[in-house]
């Protein structure tokens, strides 16, 4: 499965983009969804996932009431929403998918491909 994500770029704090992360070359449908980013000088961190059939989903507490994240299998696309950006939430963003189709949780090692990532700016 290759996963490539679009939608980064250069927004102002309280902005809003809309990121999506197309995959190819496998069931993608049957995979959970997620999605993480890393800031400069961090370590990778989890934002949020969503199940093979959207049914359920997780966020982390940093993003919970700004960002959603939803898919749809007939495009083979998952997207994240983020609403209400701030500074911090600069990073590169990349996208997951996992094997356990019911998986939505923050451990990386449990996502089995990942995309090249997308950077998001926010500025002050």
């Amino acid at each position: 499965v290759q996963l490539v994500e679009y939608g980064g770029g250069l927004v102002q704090s309280g902005g809003s983009l809309s990121l999506s992360c197309v995959a190819s070359g496998g069931t993608f449908s049957s995979y959970a969804g997620g999605w993480f980013r890393q800031a400069p000088g961090k370590d990778r961190e989890f934002v949020a996932a969503i199940t093979w059939n959207g049914g359920d989903t997780e966020y982390a507490d940093s993003v919970k009431g700004r960002f959603s994240i939803s898919r749809d299998n007939a495009k083979n696309t998952v997207y994240l929403l983020m609403n209400s950006l701030e500074p911090d939430d600069t990073a590169v963003y990349y996208c997951a998918a996992s094997v356990r189709y019911y998986y939505i949780g923050p451990r990386s090692h449990e996502y089995d491909y990942w995309g090249q990532g997308t950077q998001v700016t926010v500025s002050s």
